[in-house]
Order: structure tokens, then C-alpha cells, then sequence
């Protein structure tokens, strides 16, 4: 037969096509369900053939080895190792520290590895890989069980074992009995010893075992308690009695309407002449997702005759939801914009339970007159926005300050949009953390 590394080495320099058979002959998908390795000029070898390139002193990689880490020239350390443990070669791989010199050797770019290609392979060689034939636990001396012996009745297999390997011309009286297996009884000290270690042994723990649950779930007492009503429920029916239907008292609906009115969340903004949103424009932002110049929003009011804006201005945010059955509804979430402290008293002693974001441009004035004075414990309670241009620097006054910056792009108004959900995204998030009972509205 010829050699196959050689023949593997050829067929890789002359670049040909090397495929998979199975036992019978039949070509496989890979080389984990392959049994053979097929290389050029229908030569076939089992693909756990001994090569000639040596692993230890007297230990040789199997051909799949070489094939494999050729094969693998390109992946990564991860991913070789990975490929061999899919490829059923866990042990006597080719190292990934010696991938490189092997790969080099195979195709031709070095003429020798020093020292690991064997001339031939030495009689009593080991094979280094996971189908490794195994040396045998059997005791020296004891004599291999004859099939023949095996199939006997029980009385004659003691005949037939000491005749079975009895030497010409020596009867089966004369022969010499076969030692029979002594029964392997364990040291008491080394017993002693094993179940101290395995006493101080920790279970290592993977992601699949970790998921593996080993308490079963009792749901029995969520059974008792529904059992007394369904009881109930079905001695109502037998009688003919409905079942008694719990009467809520009807609310007042003045009350509720004063109660929805002032649970709308409150959002206030600053009152310099050079914020970028200001009462002129900001429900135009908001609201309709489109920014306008506030002095182009001032002057197109004073036109319409609307010389000074409200001091209070809702502006409704149009929500859209989708129900399991696919059907998509609209609703409209109300808030309220004030730029003053005497506009947010008009709210009530608890306005400022419903603030859930200031805006401001970073001059710390604008804080005096509120409730929290001081900006790091202001936006402590309430979620704190800085508005600028997109062009301009950072500023250094709000580095302290927990506040997000909402930047504006002075020319390109599509991408008013954008800014716009992103501003009432940050806010929702915030809300739902801190103030939840102001999402209901």
C-alpha cells in the first residue's frame, strides 16, 4: 500500500481533489461521517491511518489528523478547535502551535520538519488519536476464551478449555491449568481516601446544565384556592341562581374628570429670548415634529394677530397601538407646556409631582425660582434635556448636570422627525421609571 502522507502531500501540492467515502464505498459528506479519505488515483485509505509524521517518541498522528489541520489552514485557534471536536478527533490532534509548520511542509513551502517525519513506521508504533486501539486490562497469563469453549454446555467448557490449547502430543491430563482472574477486592485506605476527595469536589456547570431545573413545580395550591369557587360556580348553575355580580360604586364624574385633568404630565422649558425652543414654536416641534426659528414663529403669530403667546399651551401626542388580532388603534396623550414658575402654581400645590422633564439651553438661572434650585439635585427628580444646535461645541457648564442633549439641525429639517421621537422615546423611558402612574393618561 502506498504511503499516505506522501500521497496526501502530493495530492495537496498538485492541487486535486480529495473526497470522502463511507465503509461501503459510498461517497460521504464530510469527514465525520466518512470512514475513508479518497486522493487522487482512487487511492483509499481508512482515515484512521497511521502517518510517518511523528507526534512523541513512538506516537503518530492519524492520516484525518494531517487532513484536518491542512484542511483548517485558515480558521481561526477557536474554530480549529472546534472543527476537530465536531470531526470526533478530540485527542491526538495537531496542535495549533504545530498547525502552521505541518500546513507549511504539506504544501510544499518547506522540505523537511527535523526531526518529525519518520522514515517508516516502526513496528509496535501507538496510533495519537481517539480510535486508538487500547492496550488490554486483561491479567498476563490469562489465556484468551475460546468461541468454541463459549458455546459448549457449562459442563464440558472446563474440558474443552484445557484441551483447547493443549500442545501436540501432550494429552489434556498432562496439560498445564490456566490461572484462573482473581476478584479485584479495593484497599480500605485508598476507599477512605476517594470519598474525602469526592467530598471536596465541585460540580462544574455549563450553560446547558445550569438551564436543568431539579425542583418540580407544584401548582397544587393555586388548585385549592380555585377549587372552592369553581365549586361554587357549579352549585349556582345545578339551582339556577346566577352567581352574585360584585356592584362597584358608580364615581362622581366631575371628580374624575378633575382627577384626569391634573394627572396630565407637565413639561417645562426655558424662558430666555435665545432658547432655540421657546413658547412661539414648541408645540409646532412637538407636536407636529417640524422646528421652526422662534422668530419666525413670533412673527408669523404677531401676523395672525397673536402678539403674545399663551403662558400654558397643551399639545397632544398622537400614539398608535396594535392588539393581538392585528387591529391598529389610535389614541392621543395630552401634555402641558409652561415656561414660569406662576404659569406651573396654576396646576395646583402638587405641580410639580406631575413635572416629568425641564428643558433647558445650561444657564443655571433658569433654576432659581424652582422647587429644586441647585441643577444636580433638579435633575435628580425630573429628566433633564439640553437643546442646541448640532454644530455646536459641547458645553462644559452641563457635564455635571444629568441632562440629554436633544441636538437640532439648523438647515436640514427632515430629520426634524427623528429628533422629535427620539426626545419623546428618552421621555417615556424616564416616566415609566420614575413617575409610571402619568403614563395612564
Amino acid at each position: 500500500m502506498s504511503d499516505a502522507l506522501s500521497s496526501l502531500r502530493s495530492a495537496i501540492q498538485s492541487k486535486a481533489s480529495i473526497s470522502f467515502a463511507a465503509a461501503d464505498g459510498s461517497p460521504a459528506q464530510n469527514l465525520a461521517s466518512a470512514t475513508h479519505i479518497v486522493l487522487p488515483s482512487s487511492q483509499s485509505f481508512p482515515k484512521s491511518t497511521p502517518t510517518r509524521l511523528r507526534k512523541g517518541s513512538n506516537e503518530f498522528y492519524a492520516l484525518e489528523a494531517v487532513y484536518l489541520a491542512w484542511l483548517l489552514r485558515n480558521a481561526t485557534s477557536a474554530e480549529y478547535m472546534k472543527q476537530v471536536r465536531d470531526n470526533g478527533v478530540p485527542t491526538g490532534f495537531v496542535s495549533v502551535t504545530e498547525r502552521k509548520g505541518v500546513v507549511d511542509w504539506l504544501e510544499g513551502n518547506v522540505d523537511d520538519l527535523p526531526g518529525r517525519i519518520a522514515g517508516a513506521l516502526p513496528t509496535g508504533s501507538s496510533l495519537s488519536t481517539s480510535g486508538a486501539p487500547k492496550e488490554s486490562t486483561t491479567p498476563p497469563g490469562t489465556p484468551p476464551r475460546s468461541t468454541f469453549a463459549a458455546s459448549l454446555p457449562s459442563g464440558s467448557q472446563q474440558k474443552s478449555s484445557s484441551s483447547a490449547f493443549a500442545p501436540s502430543g501432550v494429552s489434556s491430563s498432562t496439560a498445564p491449568v490456566s490461572p484462573q482472574k482473581r476478584r479485584y477486592v479495593p484497599d480500605a485506605a485508598d476507599g477512605e481516601a476517594v470519598k474525602k476527595i469526592r467530598q471536596q469536589e465541585v460540580e462544574l456547570r455549563d450553560r446547558s446544565t445550569v438551564l436543568r431545573g431539579f425542583k418540580a413545580n407544584n401548582f397544587s395550591s393555586v388548585s385549592q384556592v380555585y377549587a372552592e369557587k369553581l365549586k361554587k360556580l357549579k352549585e349556582a348553575s345545578r339551582s339556577g341562581a346566577a352567581p352574585p355580580i360584585p356592584v362597584t360604586p358608580t364615581p362622581d364624574p366631575k371628580l374624575q374628570a378633575r382627577k384626569a385633568r391634573n394627572n396630565y404630565p407637565i413639561i417645562i422649558i426655558s424662558s430666555s429670548p435665545t432658547a432655540l425652543v421657546t413658547m412661539h414654536n414648541v408645540k409646532r416641534f412637538l407636536q407636529e415634529s417640524t422646528f421652526e426659528q422662534s422668530q419666525a414663529a413670533r412673527a408669523r403669530a404677531t401676523a395672525e394677530g397673536n402678539s403674545r403667546p399663551d403662558d400654558l399651551i397643551p399639545i397632544y401626542r398622537k400614539l398608535t397601538t396594535i392588539d393581538s388580532s392585528g387591529r391598529e388603534s389610535s389614541t392621543q396623550a395630552k401634555y402641558f407646556i409652561v415656561d414660569s414658575v406662576e404659569a406651573l402654581s396654576k396646576f395646583g400645590a402638587d405641580a410639580w409631582d406631575r413635572v416629568i422633564c425641564v428643558m433647558t439651553t445650561g444657564q443655571a438661572w433658569q433654576f432659581r425660582p424652582y422647587k429644586w434650585s441647585e441643577p444636580r439635585i433638579l435633575f435628580h427628580h425630573v429628566k433633564g434635556v439640553y437643546v442646541s444646535w448640532a454644530n455646536d461645541p459641547p458645553n462644559h457648564k452641563i457635564k455635571d448636570w444629568n441632562v440629554t442633549e436633544l441636538k437640532i439641525d439648523q438647515h436640514r429639517r427632515h430629520v426634524d422627525k427623528s429628533t422629535v421621537a427620539h426626545f419623546w422615546k428618552i421621555l417615556d423611558d424616564w416616566t415609566l421609571a420614575n413617575k409610571p402612574w402619568l403614563m395612564k393618561t
